[in-house]
């Protein structure tokens, strides 16, 4: 039997992690410890990640698609917030930040983490943004490093 796993070392290899200012006193958490990951447990060089700022989480599919076109990157973070309001807005939102991540990975087979808070409240985000349920920025940095690593060997 073979099998097929990766540690989360990345020295060298090239990152861009998308991040959505809406929402952005959460969103800055998350990426603070998609930074700290990435560096720290990937040892990936800040000369090798690249920030790029969108507006929206409804934004981030297209602008992970044109980062993945660019073929700069052995990987992708998306991060970003969505919190449930009074209106139907929230489920467009999510379920289209989703749907749209989702394949573009698939058509560009790049691994792209998804580190989009989708909560019922501001006290669910802050605690997914560092505090009580630990930080969903660094753990979406550890996915992305794993992957980069487990499709580097298939």
């Amino acid at each position: 039997m073979q099998v097929i796993e990766a540690g989360l070392a990345a020295k060298g290899k090239k990152f861009a992690i998308v991040v959505a200012r809406f929402n952005s006193f959460i969103v800055e958490s998350l990426l603070e410890g998609a930074l700290d990951t990435l560096k720290r447990v990937g040892d990936v060089a800040e000369q090798d990640i690249t920030v790029v700022r969108i507006p929206g989480a409804f934004e981030l599919p297209l602008a992970v698609q044109k980062v993945a076109a660019s073929g700069k990157y052995d990987g992708i973070i998306a991060l970003g917030a969505v919190i449930r309001g009074g209106t139907p807005h929230f489920e467009y939102v999510a379920g289209e930040c989703v749907k749209g991540i989702a394949q573009v990975s698939m058509q560009y087979s790049t691994p792209v983490a998804f580190g989009v808070l989708t909560v019922e409240s501001i006290e669910q985000a802050i605690e997914r943004a560092g505090t009580k349920m630990g930080n969903k920025g660094g753990e979406a940095a550890m996915s992305a490093l794993e992957m980069v690593n487990v499709l580097a060997q298939l």
